[in-house]
């Protein structure tokens, strides 16, 4: 499935096993190929058909201290209000392994190539984009 990719088969099975958290008003946990429907009434609520979740942090998954990863947050929330999205706070977390949980925005509204781009400006190996069917994928960048 992902056979093509420079990103260590061990990391691509730990971003598929990932809990992506979105927090606000209607917290809710999305999950690589299950549907979520309170995912789906958020993109509604917001009239989107798709969304992002996304990071800053830890570029190509190597670990880089707290404040610097707070510092790439903030710059990319600041762009993300630039570019006039609506986002909402999360946390992406495997419920397993001892990584820890990475600070990440749920972009409303935002398309599969500018999610792209946006995980590329930042250094990260994937995002997870969903369609209207509300149904997150993982989207590998290299």
């Amino acid at each position: 499935m992902f056979s093509d990719s420079d990103i260590p088969r061990e990391t691509i099975q730990a971003y598929l096993e990932t809990y992506y958290c979105v927090h606000g008003d209607t917290p809710t946990i999305l999950k690589v190929g299950e549907a979520n429907p309170t995912l789906a009434i958020l993109q509604e609520a917001h009239d989107a058909e798709c969304s992002a979740f996304v990071t800053a942090c830890n570029p190509f998954s190597q670990t880089i201290s707290d404040d610097v990863n707070a510092a790439r947050q903030q710059t990319l929330a600041d762009e993300l209000k630039q570019l006039g999205f609506s986002f909402i706070d999360g946390i992406g977390q495997h419920p397993l392994n001892n990584w820890p949980g990475e600070a990440s925005f749920l972009v409303l509204g935002v398309s599969l190539e500018l999610a792209k781009a946006l995980g590329t400006r930042y250094g990260q190996n994937a995002i997870v984009w969903t369609g209207a069917d509300a149904k997150p994928q993982l989207v590998l960048l290299r």
